[in-house]
């Protein structure tokens, strides 16, 4: 039940090929198409079946920046949540390639921990690096399921 680097390294991949798919569904559908493409990653991706999910997403802020519920991480990706009124829908803003690079991973068991750069281009060639962690565990099925998710604009001294 151990889970590889190469694990990870997939995991990763279909968490950034469902953002493209969340920012797509916006695009060509709107926001109802979106909050079902979110809602699908975050029921394939994540491990809210399992307890909280322990996330920190990049644009969140005060009483609200961190998400244990998937409620919470819906907004984020979608945003026009009343009970998160300050979320613009990180999820619909015309993701197109996103892609990491390692800094470091630690995988004992079931669980397993990765952190480094997240690359995000948008439609119009915009590109955003973040600072990312995730936490892993496998479910009783054997699939690997985000339980820590921490995002963070790199600091600039």
């Amino acid at each position: 039940m151990s889970i590889t680097e190469a694990d990870m390294e997939r995991a990763r991949t279909a968490w950034g090929e469902a953002l493209i798919v969340v920012s797509k569904a916006f695009d060509a559908d709107g926001l109802d198409a979106a909050r079902t493409a979110a809602g699908e990653m975050l029921d394939a991706a994540y491990g809210y079946n399992l307890g909280p999910v322990l996330f920190k997403p990049t644009l969140a802020s005060g009483a609200q920046t961190f998400r244990p519920t998937r409620d919470g991480a819906l907004s984020y990706y979608v945003g026009h949540c009343d009970a998160y009124p300050l979320d613009i829908g990180f999820g619909t803003r015309g993701w197109r390639t996103v892609t990491s690079d390692t800094a470091g991973h630690f995988a004992e068991g079931a669980v397993a921990l990765w952190m480094g750069h997240v690359t995000m281009t948008d439609r119009d060639g915009t590109i955003i690096r973040v600072d990312k962690s995730f936490g892993y565990r496998k479910d009783a099925d054997g699939v690997l399921r985000i339980v820590l998710h921490h995002s963070s604009l790199p600091y600039q001294p």
